[in-house]
């Protein structure tokens, strides 16, 4: 077992993975991947370095050790670096977001401008996130039941009085909603233009306050706008008397959290099998919460992650 943390491992990361964007071999244009998988018993598990993405890659880590691997973790905050080293087999397996990787790695593939190929359709975008990833040397394992998506939250007085459910309640109301987002919202197909067009809802202005930030909340808490655009695992929300309005007509991206590992080295049943006991226990609610023990209760990632795996009984 090798699970170093700390100043030593972050300063690993950087020169590891710089390497590798240089050196790592590109599977771009060698179509098909058709080597056996490999089943190296010494990994690397990637994060992005945010909260969430730190507590699942000690899940995997202690999911790994637990099925006889060795795993180390490599905390690398911007995917520019950690997918090329992940190709490249200097990280074997990461946390990522079914919709957002898959199109991700077709803007990698197809150009900026190209048509997204993430939807709120799971089967589909699973599809598509394999059609692109294999070729890399990637391997997309099944996604389980929780998802970190865009959701839209309003305060728990306002839900009561108007009878807020849902975001169709919301259109139906036809009150007046001034939004919290990020300034980018007024073109997402997600955010102002979806809310209008898929739930009618009467949007009159986006206050770029950013996504799920203190400020845009407490604008919402205090009644300067009525509506805020967070995300579905945000473990803030009762701090400000938020409550999320369900996306019942499906808007937004179907981001479940899927393990990616590489092919050649820890594309193995053994790999698949340890990482897939977290599908069947790992829910939105209990991500939300598991965030919530590190970024209000201060917990370390690490112990947070292995109360819970011990709680379900899979440690």
């Amino acid at each position: 077992m090798r699970r170093r943390t700390g100043p030593t491992l972050l300063a690993a990361a950087a020169l590891v993975v710089l390497s590798g964007c240089a050196s790592g071999p590109s599977l771009e244009t060698q179509g098909e991947v058709t080597a056996p998988p490999g089943d190296s018993r010494d990994l690397v598990v990637g994060s992005a370095g945010f909260t969430e993405s730190d507590l699942l890659a000690q899940m995997y880590s202690l999911l790994l050790n637990k099925a006889g691997y060795g795993a180390e973790i490599l905390s690398v905050a911007n995917r520019e670096l950690y997918e090329p080293a992940l190709e490249s087999g200097q990280i074997d397996v990461v946390p990522e977001y079914a919709a957002t990787f898959a199109d991700w790695l077709n803007a990698k593939k197809n150009g900026a401008d190209a048509q997204p190929v993430g939807s709120p359709d799971l089967d589909a975008t699973m599809r598509a996130l394999r059609d692109l990833a294999t070729p890399r040397g990637l391997n997309v394992l099944d996604p389980g039941k929780a998802v970190d998506q865009n959701a839209f939250a309003v305060t728990a007085s306002y839900a009561r009085q108007h009878r807020l459910k849902t975001l169709t309640d919301l259109g139906r109301s036809g009150l007046p909603v001034r939004l919290a987002a990020g300034d980018e919202c007024v073109q997402r197909p997600y955010c102002e233009p979806g809310l209008r067009e898929v739930y009618g809802i009467d949007i009159t202005a986006v206050d770029p306050k950013g996504v799920g930030t203190t400020q845009a909340k407490k604008a919402v808490q205090s009644g300067q706008d009525q509506m805020v655009l967070t995300t579905s695992t945000d473990a803030t929300l009762d701090e400000f008397g938020l409550v999320l309005l369900k996306d019942d007509k499906k808007l937004q991206n179907a981001d479940y959290i899927v393990p990616v590992v590489n092919h050649s080295r820890a594309g193995s049943e053994g790999v698949a099998n340890a990482l897939g006991h977290l599908n069947a226990v790992l829910t939105t609610p209990d991500l939300a919460s598991l965030n919530e023990q590190v970024d209000s209760w201060r917990r370390l990632p690490e112990d947070v992650a292995r109360a819970y795996l011990e709680e379900k009984g899979l440690l």
